[in-house]
C-alpha cells in the first residue's frame, strides 16, 4: 500500500522563447510522504517550493521538459537541497538557453522508474511540445504528470521552436491514451483532468494530424 501523496502549488513568472515573453502560472507537483519527496517541475520560486517541502528530503527535481518556466528555479532548489536535477537529454539545447553554465545532474529515459516513498513513477518519453518532454505515470496513485504535453481540452502548444504537432499527437496517442481511463492527469498549467475525459475529443486532434 502506497504512503505517497501528491501536493500541489502554483508559482508565477514568465515564459520566454523565440523572442517573446509571456506571464504564466505553473503547476508544481510534489510526490512523496512526510519523510521524502520528489518535485516535478521547479518553476519560478525556489523559496516557495522549499517551504512546501518543509523538512522532507528531496530525492530529485524531475523536469517534464526544459522550457524556462519549468526549470528556472531548478538550480537554486538543487543548491538548497542537494537534490539532483533530472532531464531527458533531448531537451539539453532548451536547457542551455536558460542555464548555459549549469548542466542537469542526470538523464531521464523512456521506461525509467523513479521510486519515492515506496511509490513508483514510470517515465514516458512524450516529445512534441519539446523534444525531451516526458510524462510520469504513477500507477499506485492513479495519476500521470504530463507537463505541457496534455492539458484539459487538448494537446500542448506546438507553434514555437523545438516543437512539432504530429509528434505530440503520436505521443498522446501511444503513451497517454493507452493509460486507464480513470487516470488523473496533472498538467503543467491549469486544471487537472482525466484520460477518459480527454480521450473522446483527442480523437479529433489525432485525425487532424493524419
Amino acid at each position: 500500500m502506497t504512503t505517497a501523496r501528491i501536493d500541489h502549488l502554483v508559482t508565477s513568472g514568465t515564459f520566454s522563447l523565440d523572442g517573446g515573453t509571456w506571464d504564466v502560472d505553473n503547476n508544481v507537483w510534489i510526490v512523496g510522504d512526510d519523510t521524502e519527496a520528489i518535485v516535478i517541475d521547479a518553476a519560478h520560486d525556489a523559496e516557495a517550493i522549499a517551504r512546501a517541502l518543509g523538512n522532507r528530503v528531496l530525492q530529485a527535481i524531475v523536469c517534464t521538459h526544459a522550457h524556462d518556466d519549468h526549470v528556472n528555479a531548478a538550480p537554486e532548489l538543487a543548491d538548497r537541497t542537494g537534490a539532483p536535477i533530472l532531464l531527458h537529454p533531448d531537451d539539453h539545447p532548451l536547457w542551455k538557453q536558460t542555464h548555459p553554465d549549469r548542466a542537469p545532474d542526470g538523464p531521464l529515459a523512456h521506461g525509467q522508474r523513479i521510486t519515492v516513498a515506496g511509490t513508483e513513477l514510470i517515465v514516458h518519453h512524450t516529445p512534441g511540445h519539446a523534444p525531451g518532454a516526458v510524462s510520469l505515470h504513477a500507477p499506485a496513485l492513479g495519476s500521470v504528470f504530463t507537463g505541457d504535453t496534455l492539458f484539459q481540452g487538448g494537446p500542448g502548444a506546438t507553434g514555437r521552436s523545438f516543437s512539432d504537432f504530429p509528434t505530440i499527437i503520436r505521443s498522446i496517442r501511444d503513451e497517454l491514451l493507452t493509460l486507464p481511463a480513470e487516470t488523473t492527469v496533472h498538467t503543467g498549467h491549469g486544471a487537472t483532468t482525466t484520460i477518459g475525459t480527454e480521450a473522446p475529443h483527442l480523437q479529433e486532434w489525432i485525425d487532424r494530424a493524419h
